[in-house]
This record gives C-alpha cells, sequence and structure tokens, in this order.
C-alpha cells in the first residue's frame, strides 16, 4: 500500500484506472451488443429492453453503491493502518451481497409483471419486458456477490483482477447473446428471453473467477466466511457512504422510470431512449473507470492526512475526465445517425433519434466535473453530498424539466431537460466543493 501515498500521482492514477476503463468499456459494449442483438428482432423488443433498464439498473445501483461502501470503509482502514477492520469490512460484504439478491429476488418473482404493466398494454412489449426482467432479478445473485468482490479487491489497490473478473463475464455474454438470441448451434429461438439468460450466464462466469481470486490469492485484506461474526456497527459505517451512493445511482434509475413514463405516449421515443442510455455508457464508463482508479487513492490519502496528494489526484480525474466527455460530445454531434442504425434502421427511431442524441449529449461536458467532484466528496466520507448533487442533477432537475418541455413543446425539445439540469447540479457542486475545502480539508 506504500504506492497509494508515495507514487507518482498520475502515474498511479493511471495504473489504477485503466483496468477499471477497459473492464467498464468492454462492460459497456456487451450491454450494447445485447440491445443490438435485441434490436435486430424488432423495435418492440427493444422498446421492452428499454421499459426494463431503469430497474435493471435500479438493481445494480444497489450492489455498486454497497460496493462503494465497502471500498471507501477499506481503503480508509488501510491508510489509518486499521488492518482487522478492513479485514472486517471485506468480509462483511460478502453477507451484505446475499442479502441485496434476496431483495430483488422477489421483486422478480412477485412484482415483475406489475411493474411493467404500468408501463405498456401491448401484450408482446408486455410479455418480452416480464419474461426478460424475472431471469435478470431471480438469478442476481452472481452479479452481487461478483461486484462486492470486486470492489474490495479495488480498495486494496488492486486493480487488474477486476478488469479480468469483468471482461470474463462480458466476452461470455458477448459470445452467448447471437446463439440463445437467434437459435445457433441447436439451441432455441429465445429472443428476449435469450438476452436475459446470456446475462445471466457471463454473471456466473465473472462470480465465479471473483470467488477464486477473493479466497485463493494473496491481498492485502482477508476474505471470510466461517469464524466470522457480523458486526453491525461496521455495516453502519459501510452504508454510511454506501446507501447515499446506493441512492446517488439509483436516481438515475427512478429518472429513467419517470422519463419512460412522459414518453409511454410515444412509444418509439422509449426505444429512443434506451438505445442513447446504451450508446452513452460508453462514454460514462471510461469516466466511471477512473473514478473507480481514483477512490482507493483519494480515500487512503485523506486517511493518511495527506491533503496535497488528495487534491492532486481530484485535479488529474477532473482534467482527464472532461477529455474524455469532450470526445463523447463531438461523436454524438457528427454521427448520430450512425449510431442509431447500430440497433435499428427504422426510419421514425432514426427520424426522432439524430436530434436527440445531439441534445442530450451536450451535458457530457458538466458532467465530468460533477462525477470526478462526487467522487472526491465518496472517498471522504461526504456521500450526502454526492447524493443532493445527483437529486438535483437525476431527479429535481431533469423529470420536472422533461415533463414540462414535453408536454408545451413536444419530444424533440424535451431532450433539452438533460444538458439544463447538468447545469443546476454544477452549480450546486461548487458550493459544497467550496464548503469541504473550508472544513475538513482545511485541517488536514
Amino acid at each position: 500500500m506504500n504506492r497509494m501515498g508515495e507514487a507518482p500521482v498520475g502515474r498511479l492514477l493511471l495504473e489504477m484506472s485503466w483496468p477499471a476503463i477497459l473492464s467498464m468499456t468492454i462492460n459497456a459494449l456487451y450491454n450494447m451488443v445485447d440491445s443490438i442483438f435485441v434490436g435486430r428482432v424488432s423495435v418492440d423488443a427493444l422498446t421492452a429492453v428499454s421499459y426494463v433498464m431503469p430497474l435493471q439498473m435500479m438493481m445494480i445501483s444497489l450492489h455498486v453503491g454497497s460496493g462503494v461502501g465497502v471500498n471507501s470503509l477499506i481503503a480508509r482502514r488501510l491508510g489509518a493502518k486499521r488492518y482487522a477492520e478492513a479485514d472486517q469490512a471485506a468480509s462483511t460484504a460478502l453477507r451484505i451481497a446475499v442479502l441485496n439478491f434476496l431483495i430483488f429476488f422477489l421483486v422478480g418473482l412477485f412484482l415483475a409483471r406489475p411493474l411493467m404493466g404500468f408501463y405498456t398494454n401491448d401484450p408482446k412489449i408486455l410479455n418480452y419486458s416480464v419474461s426478460y426482467f424475472r431471469i435478470v432479478t431471480m438469478f442476481s445473485l452472481f452479479n452481487s456477490l461478483d461486484l462486492q468482490i470486486e470492489k474490495v479487491l479495488q480498495a486494496t489497490g488492486n486493480m487488474k483482477a477486476p478488469m479480468i473478473i469483468s471482461m470474463s463475464g462480458a466476452i461470455t455474454n458477448i459470445i452467448l447473446d447471437p446463439i440463445f438470441i437467434f437459435g445457433l448451434f441447436g439451441v432455441p429461438r429465445m429472443e428476449v428471453a435469450g438476452a436475459a439468460i446470456a446475462t445471466v450466464i457471463g454473471q456466473f462466469v465473472a462470480m465465479s473467477l471473483a470467488l477464486y481470486m477473493g479466497f485463493r490469492k494473496e491481498h492485502d485484506v482477508k476474505l471470510q466466511v466461517r469464524g466470522f461474526k457480523m458486526d453491525w456497527a461496521v455495516v453502519k459505517d459501510i452504508y454510511a457512504v454506501g446507501l447515499p451512493s446506493i441512492f446517488m445511482q439509483s436516481i438515475g434509475s427512478i429518472m429513467l422510470l419517470g422519463y419512460n413514463k412522459i414518453l409511454a405516449s410515444v412509444e418509439v421515443a422509449v426505444a429512443v431512449l434506451g438505445v442513447y442510455f446504451k450508446l452513452q455508457s460508453f462514454v460514462f464508463m471510461p469516466v466511471f473507470g477512473m473514478n473507480q482508479g481514483a477512490m482507493p487513492i483519494m480515500g487512503y490519502n485523506y486517511g493518511a492526512r495527506n491533503k496535497e496528494r488528495l487534491m492532486r489526484t481530484y485535479r488529474l480525474g477532473v482534467t482527464w475526465a472532461f477529455i474524455i466527455m469532450f470526445s463523447g460530445f463531438l461523436i454524438f454531434q457528427l454521427f448520430p445517425r450512425q449510431l442509431l442504425s447500430l440497433f435499428n434502421s427504422d426510419p421514425a427511431l432514426i427520424r426522432m433519434g439524430i436530434p436527440a442524441l445531439r441534445r442530450i449529449s451536450i451535458c457530457f461536458l458538466p458532467a465530468s466535473f460533477g462525477i470526478m467532484t462526487s467522487t472526491l466528496f465518496q472517498a471522504t466520507g461526504h456521500g450526502l453530498y454526492s447524493l443532493f448533487s445527483s437529486l438535483l442533477r437525476q431527479l429535481v432537475g431533469i423529470l420536472p424539466l422533461a415533463y414540462y418541455l414535453f408536454h408545451t413543446f413536444g419530444v424533440t425539445v424535451s431532450w433539452f431537460a438533460f444538458p439544463l439540469a447538468e447545469i443546476i447540479g454544477s452549480a450546486y457542486i461548487i458550493i459544497m466543493l467550496i464548503h469541504l475545502k473550508r472544513t475538513d480539508l482545511a485541517r488536514l
């Protein structure tokens, strides 16, 4: 762990970030490939997956948000040389993974049809969405355990193992998608359900590798299953950062649920919004990968009371995030037709999608600052600051603006809700960043 406090920050951030950037970009690729194959079935199938997506995102938000709390706590305990407490936090993560899975197993078992019926009465779209939703929720234990172990390893500075784990699942999914969706090599054609089955098999492969690496390899923390007593004080510490992170990430899901409802009278617009979220992940995932690389560095140096390294990491993160986001912005402005055609060449989808991609992608520019500053808040134990910024950017801002613009000017103008809300959120983040510098960081 000495390199976390001593290695040159630029090189360390790059070393810590590139495995996560690579693995998350590949994950974005398999999510997009999933939708590309589903889009080849029909626009109805693509719309069905778009209805499921926010609920699937909410499930992943619970898993990832819990992992963020684990990551932050372990990194801070290692930085403060409190190794036994770091081990305890790592072992607690396994129990949390099982509890999180049980929640969504029950949701998938009992609530899939009522939830999907809230958005559509079309029998074909409804059946597609229910089957997809049930499969990805009722087999989510694989994803839950995988993500918790990945966060434990990342907190110790090991970014390569999580990259390998994540890539194994993504590559498995990409290979299996066309086989299960279209019925190749003697496998029955399962269409949307086949996409869900390919996803959970990929997650099983990733979980199996994560368990092997977590228990069989040497790390700076030790995972325990037997002889371990649950300490609810540790759970409380984990969710002091994790709960705001869960809410923060779930806000995006709630926003998408609400936006889908606003657009429900124009179902092709729902498909466009779903396509946008698949495409934008190629821009956001590299930034989130850098986010994961920066989190343990900032958390360690905050625990070690090294303000200079903490802030240098933050400034580099913001700079690199902006470069990535600006590149994405240019691609969305210049090639929207080509991006949309990857999924489906339906004229209505293309006609509505081109202005949507160009207008929504304006939000990329301020988002780079917001994402990395939220990482700073989380790494220093101020998850609530991140939560409130996300509320402004993704819920309090977007949905009222989208509702007003949609019903006043139509669907095409409603896409401006994204950049307008991002600007509102950035103003709040600036205020809280100044407050953090004058209080906690001033005492380091």
